[in-house]
């Protein structure tokens, strides 16, 4: 059991079926609301191609998690506490030879952060359109004395002023740079949710980043698009991951 920022986590290792010898290990995160059906087809990809994956829901992730708590009790602040917590449980273990992290939306905002806090404990990290601009967003929500309400909808999702106060309590750019590992981007040109400028940006604070942008797609990529993303995320991974 691996405990998290609200109690028990849920989440699923897979292991490629004959691998013997040490393996990446990719700790996949969800984004806003969601949980890991939706990454699945992710994490069973990366399996296939050798390495293992833990895919997970966070604390009070979304209104489907499996894991402890509810959104109401959710910040990105208590998500990354859940993956540092889920860090510390695989890192020694001898089955895998490193670990990387893949996050999306908000998963690649907290995945960002817990490499900038964690840089020796990441050996590479992929994160596919980060919502850094919930911190704008939050700041938006704020009431006119710089307080914020006690509850707000974001896609139509409660959250609480707990929620908002996290959002806004630090600036993410000022860490990326914290992050010296290979970074590799993923953001659709056609994004309605997160902007292309808030990771073209970051692709310049972080030492080592590349910036793939994704011709049409929005916010999740679909159809042949989505196999690109993976393949070439798989590739990214196993390309010198015996850090």
């Amino acid at each position: 059991m691996i405990t998290g920022s609200m109690g028990e986590i849920y989440g699923e290792l897979t292991l490629p079926a004959h691998q013997k010898a040490p393996m990446p290990l990719v700790i996949i995160s969800h984004g806003f609301g969601g949980n890991l059906v939706g990454n699945k087809d992710y994490a069973d990809y990366f399996v296939s191609r050798g390495m293992a994956a833990y895919n997970f829901d966070f604390c009070g992730g979304g209104m489907a998690s499996r894991s402890a708590g509810t959104m109401l009790d959710m910040t990105v602040l208590t998500e990354a506490e859940d993956l540092s917590a889920i860090i510390d449980h695989f890192k020694g273990d001898e089955r895998f030879s490193c670990i990387c992290l893949w996050g999306a939306s908000q998963g690649g905002f907290v995945s960002a952060l817990v490499a900038s806090q964690r840089p020796d404990d990441v050996a590479r990290l992929v994160v596919e359109f980060p919502a850094i601009v919930l911190q704008d967003d939050a700041k938006a929500r704020a009431n006119p004395d710089g307080s914020f309400p006690d509850t707000s909808r974001v896609m139509g999702l409660a959250i609480s002023r707990k929620y908002n106060e996290a959002a806004v309590s630090f600036d993410l750019y000022a860490l990326l740079g914290n992050y010296t590992g290979p970074v590799l981007i993923l953001h659709g040109d056609k994004d309605p949710v997160v902007p292309l400028r808030y990771s073209e940006r970051a692709a310049q604070v972080f030492p080592h980043a590349e910036l793939v942008i994704m011709p049409g797609q929005g916010h999740g990529f679909t159809g042949k698009a989505r196999t690109e993303a993976m393949e070439r995320e798989a590739a990214f991974f196993l390309d010198g991951t015996d850090r």
